[in-house]
């Protein structure tokens, strides 16, 4: 009997989500994806852990009734405040043959490769830092290091508003890069902490010293999937691989594939989800 296959779902508040599936299918161009932007209710970052992990559920569960059998959290945010939830509490209920990653995992275990200084800064929403997952991680795989954080509450708006490479973003940059930069002298590695913000990866570059590395997520956590499904042969064996890309949105599908163009690299054509 051949095996079922289906595709791969990819979960965002919004749009930063894109420049992780950007990176998956440049990566795994074979592999179906679905992706899912709960535009109607981003941000994130502000809102309450249950609000975050309540909205994040819904949107797994959808996934799933598209037929994913495993879905990537592609935003900080929901992996920060849901992603524990979900893997403990509600798989179990919904399919214990089901699954569901995050990106701050992957991101924590690299980073230990990357820092010379084992000083490691973090810029991320109000929601990841106050959650503080980058830290717990880190220090799971490098006790060593140091972690400094620094929340960013206008940059994801900056992005979502198409303001990111306008003059106008240049005082919230220029702002938090000395904030964090004043924590600790010692920072040779930034992790942009969420996935809106390789977008703003020009002007973050030109305010920082050049010595400063600055890693953004999308090609660490397309490695971390690729070996976790090496890793896991039966998942594998599940994935559908017809190169199909489907797109939802729960706000308006014209919003939706104008902004979602930018983030992607290319044209997108989605679907509108009713919540």
């Amino acid at each position: 009997m051949t095996q079922q296959q289906f595709p791969i779902g990819v979960f965002d508040s919004g749009y930063g989500g894109l420049t992780i599936l950007k990176e998956f299918v440049r990566n795994m161009p074979e592999y179906d994806f679905i992706y899912l932007g709960d535009n109607a209710r981003a941000p994130f970052g502000n809102r309450s852990f249950e609000t975050v992990y309540e909205y994040t559920l819904e949107c797994v569960e959808q996934l799933f009734a598209k037929g994913c059998r495993l879905v990537i959290l592609a935003c900080n945010t929901a992996s920060a405040k849901a992603l524990r939830t979900i893997q403990q509490n509600d798989l179990q209920r919904i399919d214990p043959q089901r699954r569901v990653l995050g990106v701050i995992r992957p991101t924590s275990e690299v980073v230990g490769k990357l820092t010379e200084s084992n000083t490691v800064g973090i810029f991320a929403t109000s929601g990841t830092v106050n959650s503080g997952s980058y830290v717990l991680e880190i220090e799971k795989f490098y006790p060593n290091i140091q972690v400094i954080q620094e929340a960013c509450p206008m940059w994801v708006p900056m992005v979502e508003y198409n303001e990111f490479d306008k003059p106008g973003a240049d005082y919230f940059i220029k702002q938090h890069i000395e904030r964090l930069l004043k924590k600790s002298e010692g920072i040779d590695t930034i992790i942009l902490g969420c996935t809106h913000y390789p977008l703003l990866m020009p002007k973050i570059k030109q305010y920082l010293p050049e010595k400063i590395k600055v890693i953004a997520q999308g090609e660490i956590v397309a490695a971390s999937l690729m070996d976790y499904l090496r890793r896991h042969p039966d998942m594998d064996a599940s994935c559908s691989k017809n190169g199909k890309l489907e797109f939802y949105t729960t706000d308006a599908v014209e919003t939706f594939n104008e902004h979602a163009a930018i983030f992607f690299g290319r044209e997108v054509q989605s679907i509108h989800l009713h919540l």
